[in-house]
Parts: structure tokens; C-alpha cells; sequence
């Protein structure tokens, strides 16, 4: 009697924990080596500065590697420029990630809400690994699955690696906000993130077709159906979900530094106390996440003084725009450049409190070749995205 390979056991224990409730993924998790598409990985330095990354290169099919491909965890792949696979033995990765294996349990996820049924037609954006497009390449079929990335390396590289286990979807390398391979879909998913949400993808969407999708620079996860009009419905869903922000390049712009230098204690042109008490943005996620709807693109930072605890949040804007604001026993408002940022989030949250602080998942999405739009639940706030 033959014995089954060593990864076999770790990936049914994966499908039985990330699939119970979907029940129909259990089959293709348990029979994906994703061991063999994530053979090396980077891992965060704790407290190091300025986001440094140690690789992670265990001998193949070594208990570590099976023990960190079958956790139901995110494993980056490319950190700025550098994809492990090119890193030497011992070098540091330094910057945000640029790529990774999403953690099972969120494709799945995904997966479940995309509907799939057989015969239909799947657009997969972000290849990264090639964990998604093998999932649904083995339950579905090769020739049903077209993946996409930016990334020529992260196509090949997925190619070779799913052809080595007899997985051949279709994979190009293109800029996915752009033209899609083929004009008809009947699914797509989306494990980067985009705004606005490309109308190429719309375009190829037929009608009945699903998209899911996330919106940049929030964890908004969207699922929305094509209307005979041209127009697909849909809501936020309740749960959810943070990708990287579709890219065009090697790497993402740069922080936004020399903002932040005249930002960190400069004397603003506005001074004035802060309406109300200065909101944790890390702890008040729907509220960052309404501003940015609102204002986009604003980078958001923030810092404990440790000599009496006062916390110190900064808005910064590509324009040169920024606030400080400071808490303790007299809050003070800095704001300069031509906008004055902290005035939109306090307006932004001004605005939430008069539509009763509604639940993000009630809000519904409207998107077209047109323009795309998520609207509050009384329709009297719309967002473009």
C-alpha cells in the first residue's frame, strides 16, 4: 500500500478548519500542496525599524515548511522590490509588503461568496502565489480559471508551480485595472484592492456574473450582481477583509515623509481645540474607513508621548496638506497647506452621527462602467468609488 504524501494529513486539517462553512471548498483545500507554491517566505523583525523582514527558507517539505503553509495565515512573499524566492540566505527585506499567499480561510471565504457554479467562467485578480487559482482551477477546471497580476515573476513563477502539480489555468501578466485577457466573465474575485473599481471589470461581467472585491485603503469587502443594465447591486459584507492596493509599478509610492516633517511639531496656520474628543482611528475603524471613503488618500499616523501619555494623531495629504492633533488636559488642533484635513474628518464623523452611526455593512454598492458608488442606508450619502 502506498503512503500518502507527508502534506496530505496538514492540508485536510487546514480544509477541515477553513471550510466549515463551505462545505463544498473541503475537497480542493485538501488536495492543494499550497507547500508548494510558498517555499520561502518573509517574516516581520519585531520592534525592528523601518519594517525589516527576515526570510524564512526551511528545507523542503520539512515539518516548518508544512506547519506554516497549512496554517490559516497570510505569508508574504515580496516585501518592496525583493519576492523571497530572489532574497540570499541571511538578507533583510525592508518596506510593505508587495505580495503574499492570502491566508486560506479568506479565500475561502471569498471563494464561497463568489457562487461559482460549474460551467462559469472565473476571473481571478492577484494571482500572488497561485493558491486562489489553484483552488478553483481543481474544483472547478483549468480551462474555467484565468489569473491575473502585475507581476511577470509572480505569474511565472505560479505557473511552473501549479503546472508541477497538474493545476493549468490560464495566467497572464497585466495591469488588471486595465484590459482583461477575454471580454466575458461570469465571476470575479479580487485579492488586491482598488479604487475606483476598474470599469473594465464591470464591462466583462455578464449579466447575472458576481463580482467580490475590497476597496483600497479600507477593508470594505464588496459583493455586488450584474444587472441586465448594465449596473451590478450588491452590499458590504459584514466581514472584513484587507488586501493590497492593486499596483502599477515594482513597488508603491513612497511614505508620505517630508509631509510628516513639517507635520511632527510645526506651529499650524489653524491652532484651535478639536471638536469632541480625537478619535483612536485604529480602534475606530468605521470611522477612518467613512473618511477615507470621503477624502481618499489621506495617510494617517499616530504616537504616544512617553513622558505623560498624551497621544498625538496625524493627518498628512500628498498636497502638502496635514493636522496634529494632541489629547490631555487641553486637546490643541494644527492644521496647514491648502486643505485643512482635520475639518473633513471631524465633518466626516459630524455627518455619521446625524445618520445614527449605521453599520458599514448596510450600505449598498452600485457599480457601472460608468461610475461606482457605495450609498448610505437611507441613499442621502454616496460615496464614488
Amino acid at each position: 500500500m502506498t503512503e500518502a504524501p507527508t502534506w496530505t494529513a496538514a492540508a485536510r486539517a487546514l480544509a477541515d478548519k477553513v471550510t466549515a462553512n463551505a462545505p463544498g471548498w473541503h475537497e480542493a483545500v485538501s488536495n492543494t500542496p499550497r507547500h508548494k507554491l510558498v517555499p520561502r517566505w518573509w517574516q516581520r523583525i519585531p520592534n525592528s525599524p523601518a519594517q525589516q523582514w527576515e526570510l524564512v527558507n526551511p528545507p523542503e517539505d520539512s515539518a516548518e515548511l508544512l506547519h506554516a503553509a497549512y496554517a490559516d495565515e497570510t505569508l508574504v512573499t515580496r516585501v518592496g522590490p525583493t519576492h523571497a524566492d530572489h532574497a540570499a540566505p541571511g538578507e533583510h527585506g525592508k518596506g510593505d509588503p508587495t505580495s503574499s499567499s492570502t491566508l486560506p480561510g479568506l479565500i475561502v471565504s471569498m471563494a464561497h461568496r463568489l457562487d461559482v457554479q460549474p460551467g462559469q467562467r472565473v476571473l481571478d485578480v492577484g494571482t500572488g502565489s497561485g493558491y486562489s487559482a489553484a483552488l478553483f482551477a481543481r474544483r472547478f477546471g483549468d480551462d474555467k480559471v484565468t489569473s491575473v497580476d502585475v507581476d511577470p515573476y509572480l505569474v511565472e513563477a505560479a505557473r511552473k508551480r501549479l503546472a508541477a502539480f497538474g493545476r493549468t489555468p490560464r495566467l497572464e501578466a497585466i495591469d488588471a485595472t486595465g484590459d482583461l485577457p477575454e471580454s466575458e466573465y461570469d465571476r470575479i474575485m479580487a485579492t488586491v484592492s482598488v479604487r475606483p473599481v476598474p470599469p473594465t471589470w464591470l464591462r466583462a461581467l455578464r449579466p447575472g456574473g458576481r463580482v467580490v472585491t475590497t476597496i483600497a485603503h479600507t477593508a470594505l469587502l464588496i459583493t455586488a450582481d450584474m444587472g441586465t443594465d448594465g449596473i451590478a447591486r450588491g452590499t458590504v459584507q459584514p466581514d472584513p477583509a484587507t488586501f493590497m492596493e492593486a499596483r502599477r509599478e515594482a513597488d508603491y509610492p513612497g511614505k508620505l515623509d517630508d509631509v510628516f516633517v513639517t507635520a511632527r511639531v510645526r506651529e499650524g496656520e489653524d491652532v484651535r481645540p478639536p471638536e469632541g474628543a480625537i478619535p483612536d482611528l485604529w480602534q475606530e475603524w468605521p470611522l477612518r474607513w467613512l473618511f477615507e471613503l470621503d477624502t481618499p488618500g489621506v495617510e494617517t499616523r499616530a504616537a504616544t508621548y512617553p513622558d505623560d501619555g498624551r497621544r498625538v494623531v496625524w493627518l498628512l495629504a500628498a498636497d502638502g496638506s496635514w493636522a496634529r492633533a494632541e489629547d490631555g488636559t487641553s486637546p490643541l488642533l494644527h492644521q496647514g497647506g491648502p486643505r485643512r484635513l482635520w475639518d473633513d474628518l471631524e465633518r466626516v464623523r459630524r455627518t455619521w452621527e446625524e445618520h445614527n452611526r449605521f453599520s458599514l455593512h448596510s450600505m449598498r454598492a452600485e457599480l457601472s462602467p460608468q461610475g461606482s458608488y457605495l450609498l448610505s442606508p437611507d441613499d442621502s450619502w454616496r460615496f464614488s468609488i
